[in-house]
């Protein structure tokens, strides 16, 4: 077992860069989370491939906004850029439940206490940097930079906002996962090219004068995109605006994007495109010590970091296309899957690591059974443009063969200290139930599932089906609710069988554009039906960059310009999520009298 030093982390003070010999640094990333050096959060994957690039590169977790900055000028001034991201999540979602209440935690710091981040991470860092070092560039990244590039719908402050540059006022954007984008400019700007120079980076975005001709790189598309001022005056316009994004961010070759905001132009250079395994691989093997840095080891254990202590992300991107969900927004639609080599490597690892007790809390991804999952005929996926793969029906050109998953999840069993590997990230029921046999055979749907039920359930297996009303389900992308009881009934038989004690954990919305009171009443009586005693579940929360934050915002569906019904005040909410726990006596009787109101049995 590896003994550390301070050293193996990247510095986060003055006398850590002086115990590496530093009297300045090249890049200082600054992040809202506290510092986790693992492969799962993604200020250390930045500030790593920077390492690897050949930088010094520190890091500034969670900074005082409050007081007099000193701990903005404590590193001193980056020769080359700041990075800047709010952490692991949209910091507004961190902070605040679907009734816009103050949440009392916060998974990403130690102790899980809250308050150590700003609300609006992103843009105070940005703007702080600004102040105090108007000359040195300023790069924003991660999940709430990336999905706040464009205009979009802040359910917080309840208003259409710009992309976030225009309020950050940093220098350059990078969106999605930035792995191969922030090689680019860490190089460009090595070679003497200022930050303004830096424009023809794919995944980035910038603004420049409307009246400047921009170079246009061999290969590249223009579309141009409702203006912010359009989409703030009509809501059409912004529902064009969603569709013209949501339907280029699902090509496998991307347009350069083109906003025009006041006199400027926002300018959104196309995706670099899926990764190769060579390259996925790369970067989860990059030296980081999978542990919290040291200073954080009286302040308690963080709970997020506890969460994926002892899992491995099998691949990246996610093809449900689901309404409510950015994981594609974000990490683009097509599957990016590490080699079975690297996936074994850290395993072996973990294997080693100290309070590690054997077992394997998850071998997954976004969505656990997506692994090596790609168009047969990768002609016919450039010319798509579908959200889905998977809904309304399942493409015939998606390779869904669960076998590699299978031997994967095997030969993870057979390395030395590992005894337990069960499945913590959820899983698409949906591409595993009502098959052929031929289908079954050929892509071993049912040996998954008696795999996965068999051999790695830890006494609960989630699983989302989100609602029990087509008609909200197909708003959400969702499949109908017969999926569900398919899968139930074949995960109870087989456990029932093994003689093994087992429960499905399913996720619920409630609130969702579209759904009315009378469908929570009817899902009262489904989950009921099947002795659900509901705990996963959420009230809708609009998040950018969604279909279903459009959807909110707009009252209709920008698709089909059909109107809907959309909880809005906060009692609506409630009422809606009051049918999730109609077991409880507290709710017992305002249950019975929604149902005699609706003429529902129940």
């Amino acid at each position: 077992m590896k003994e550390h030093k301070i050293t193996d982390w990247l510095p986060v003070s003055r006398e850590e860069m002086e115990k590496r010999g530093w009297d300045e640094v090249d890049v200082i990333i600054v992040s809202g989370d506290a510092y986790v050096d693992h492969p799962s959060f993604g200020g250390a994957v930045i500030a790593r491939i920077l390492e690897d690039e050949g930088l010094r590169v520190a890091i500034l977790p969670q900074p005082n906004w409050r007081d007099d900055l000193r701990d903005f000028k404590k590193l001193g001034k980056p020769r080359l850029f700041f990075g800047v991201t709010a952490g692991c999540m949209d910091s507004m979602v961190n902070h605040y439940t679907a009734f816009r209440r103050k949440r009392s935690d916060d998974a990403y710091t130690p102790g899980g206490q809250a308050g150590f981040r700003p609300d609006y991470a992103s843009i105070v860092y940005s703007n702080i940097l600004k102040k105090l070092f108007p000359e040195t560039p300023v790069i924003l990244g991660g999940v709430e930079s990336s999905l706040r590039r464009t205009t979009h719908y802040d359910y917080w402050s309840d208003t259409l906002k710009p992309g976030i540059l225009e309020e950050s006022k940093a220098d350059l954007l990078v969106f999605g996962m930035g792995d191969q984008s922030i090689r680019q400019i860490a190089r460009a700007l090595q070679q003497g090219k200022t930050i303004q120079e830096v424009n023809d980076i794919p995944q980035t975005a910038f603004y420049v004068s409307s009246s400047k001709t921009l170079p246009q790189p061999e290969g590249w598309e223009n579309l141009e995109l409702p203006s912010h001022e359009q989409c703030t005056s009509s809501r059409k316009h912004f529902g064009e605006h969603f569709k013209l994004l949501e339907e280029d961010s699902n090509m496998l070759k991307q347009k350069r994007l083109i906003q025009k905001v006041g006199k400027r132009l926002l300018v959104m250079n196309p995706s670099a495109g899926p990764m190769n395994p060579d390259e996925m691989d790369a970067s989860f093997e990059l030296p980081y010590t999978r542990l919290p840095h040291p200073r954080y080891a009286k302040r308690g254990v963080i709970p997020a970091y506890e969460m994926i202590r002892f899992s491995v992300n099998i691949h990246r991107g996610c093809f449900g296309g689901c309404s409510f969900c950015t994981i594609s927004a974000h990490q683009g639609k097509f599957i990016v899957s590490r080699s079975e080599k690297s996936i074994m490597e850290e395993l072996k690892k973990i294997a080693e690591l100290p309070g590690f007790k054997g077992h394997i809390s998850d071998l997954g991804g976004p969505s656990a059974n997506m692994y090596r999952m790609v168009g047969a005929d990768l002609k016919k996926c450039a010319r798509c443009k579908r959200p889905s793969c998977i809904y309304p029906m399942q493409c015939p050109n998606l390779q869904t063969d669960h076998g590699p998953l299978i031997r994967l999840y095997q030969k993870a069993l057979s390395v030395p200290g590992i005894t337990k590997v069960t499945i913590g990230s959820g899983i698409r029921y949906d591409m595993l139930v009502n098959k052929t046999d031929a289908a079954d055979q050929q892509n071993h749907y049912g040996a998954y599932i008696r795999q996965l039920v068999l051999h790695h359930v830890s006494g609960r297996l989630k699983i989302a089906p989100e609602h029990t009303a087509d008609g909200v389900l197909k708003l959400m992308r969702k499949p109908s609710f017969k999926n569900y009881y398919a899968f139930h009934t074949l995960f109870h038989r087989i456990s029932r069988e093994a003689k093994l004690n087992q429960e499905i954990i399913p996720y619920f919305i409630s609130s969702h554009p579209g759904c009315r009171q009378e469908d929570m009443a009817h899902l009262a009586v489904e989950t009921k039906k099947l002795d659900m005693r509901l705990e996963q579940v959420q009230d809708f929360t609009p998040t950018p960059m969604t279909l279903s934050s459009v959807m909110y915002y707009c009252g209709f569906d920008p698709y089909t310009g059909e109107k809907l019904v959309v909880a809005r005040s906060i009692e609506d909410k409630q009422s809606q999520n009051r049918f999730f726990f109609w077991y409880k006596k507290e709710n017992r009787q305002w249950v019975l009298s929604a149902m005699r109101a609706f003429k529902i049995k129940f």
